[in-house]
């Protein structure tokens, strides 16, 4: 079947494709969204907080080495999405502090998704579940379409003025993230739903696309090893307590400055032997920290009780001696790791640790002490198809390939090494793909 055409095709419906086909029908386009999934949504149903950086000083700080163009167009596109998502109806909360340097707000994305599909159905749209992209359509070195396997088994070409790539990144592909991220990361856990595989990638690969860049890393957080996880467990087992904790790699030494961030502490460890270490931190962390929200208004639960109970490789140590009673099978020298511990200790009250604790600089010297064993779980890539500040995909020359978009975590370059919020950017570039399209002398007649 050859449809006569759209003026947007989106390939994806988590929160940039979403954003975008509902940009886009109220600004009177025609739109067709095609998603593998049975739903619409992707990972920005497990999602609750939309932020970014509060302005260009703090972006450049953090976030150095990402792209400055693409750092510009999401700090001052930022206030306008979200007076945008208001203006939609979204369920948006005031302005509050995100981590050390974010500014957000709390976002109803289940309900904010819903909305998206009910505006784009009200306006005409069409949606199409279950189906597979298997191709984009092209006309010399113009995108100008898609072919689609529909849930029936039936092929579609689907002619389309733009198309857009949002589906979501490639954390489920293991080979991919072994390829693209780090050899270890083939097998570590995936804190992301299991349907974005790359298909994204593909697709941009075989049109051209540049991809970028190299050792930029990933998002994600410390969980605990040995457990069985699911979507379920995305924050409640996520550790982000380890920014005031101490970890230790299978050479029972400290490799980061855990206090920077939980989600930078989880890149570091990737690269360990084995991907695993050993997180510890005393009462005052577990007081005050392991027990407490990690965003205001998030839930607080006790992150080594329910590790604890999930079958986790955990224990409390009575004093720094009783971690010599490790369990052998672990792989860690507790008496080594207590010794680093009284040496970290040491070196914080002269003011000279061997590795720096920039944001947390306080001893661990209040038994009891929690450990938990920790290993890596991605949530989306940092790596990906590179665009313009307009969502407009490049190819290696850095000129734009006629008719083909790209937004959210499909793309790469915007972040190296840090983070700023995937939902800021995914609103930010999907308003920006479907303005794009619009500016492109859309809408136009069928």
């Amino acid at each position: 079947m050859k449809d006569n055409g759209f003026d947007l095709l989106v390939i994806g419906a988590g929160m940039a494709g979403c954003t975008a086909t509902a940009r886009a029908a109220t600004q009177g386009m025609s739109v067709c969204l095609v998603d593998v999934a049975a739903d619409v949504g992707g990972s920005a149903r497990y999602a609750g907080y939309v932020w970014t950086m509060p302005d260009h000083e703090v972006m450049a700080e953090q976030n150095p080495d990402g792209d400055p163009v693409l750092r510009r167009r999401l700090v001052d596109g930022f206030g306008p999405a979200v007076d945008w998502l208001r203006v939609l109806g979204a369920d948006v909360g005031p302005a509050q502090r995100i981590l050390s340097y974010g500014r957000g707000h709390r976002l109803d994305t289940n309900h904010y998704v819903d909305l998206c599909r009910k505006i784009l159905q009200d306006f005409g749209g069409e949606i199409l579940l279950g189906a597979d992209t298997e191709e984009l359509t092209m006309s010399g070195d113009a995108v100008v379409g898609a072919v689609v396997r529909t849930a029936d088994g039936a092929a579609r070409e689907i002619r389309a003025e733009h198309t857009l790539i949002a589906t979501g990144g490639f954390q489920a592909d293991p080979e991919l993230r072994a390829r693209c991220l780090h050899p270890s990361a083939r097998t570590i856990a995936l804190r992301s739903n299991p349907n974005s595989r790359g298909d994204g990638h593909r697709l941009a690969t075989a049109a051209g696309a540049a991809f970028g860049t190299a050792g930029a890393g990933f998002y994600g957080h410390l969980i605990p090893s040995e457990i069985s996880f699911s979507d379920a467990d995305y924050v409640e087992l996520a550790l982000y307590y380890s920014e005031h904790a101490l970890l230790f790699n299978l050479d029972n030494k400290r490799f980061t400055d855990e206090s920077l961030a939980d989600h930078l502490t989880t890149m570091e460890l990737l690269e360990q032997p084995e991907a695993r270490g050993l997180l510890i931190g005393d009462a005052r962390v577990h007081r005050d920290w392991m027990t407490t929200a990690y965003v205001e208004g998030a839930i607080a639960p006790d992150k080594f009780a329910l590790a604890s109970k999930r079958g986790g490789r955990v224990g409390v140590a009575e004093s720094l001696d009783e971690l010599k009673y490790l369990p052998e099978e672990w792989g860690y020298d507790g008496s080594v790791i207590a010794a680093e511990i009284e040496s970290y200790n040491a070196s914080v009250r002269d003011g000279s640790p061997s590795v720096p604790r920039a944001l947390d600089a306080l001893p661990l010297d209040e038994p009891p002490y929690y450990v938990v064993e920790t290993v890596p779980a991605v949530t989306f890539p940092f790596v990906g198809i590179r665009t313009d500040a307009n969502a407009r995909v490049t190819a290696e020359s850095g000129d734009p390939i006629p008719g083909l978009l790209a937004a959210g975590s499909d793309t790469g370059g915007l972040w190296h090494r840090a983070y700023g919020g995937g939902l800021a950017t995914a609103l930010v570039f999907g308003l920006a793909a479907a303005d794009t399209a619009a500016s492109a002398g859309l809408p136009r007649d069928a």
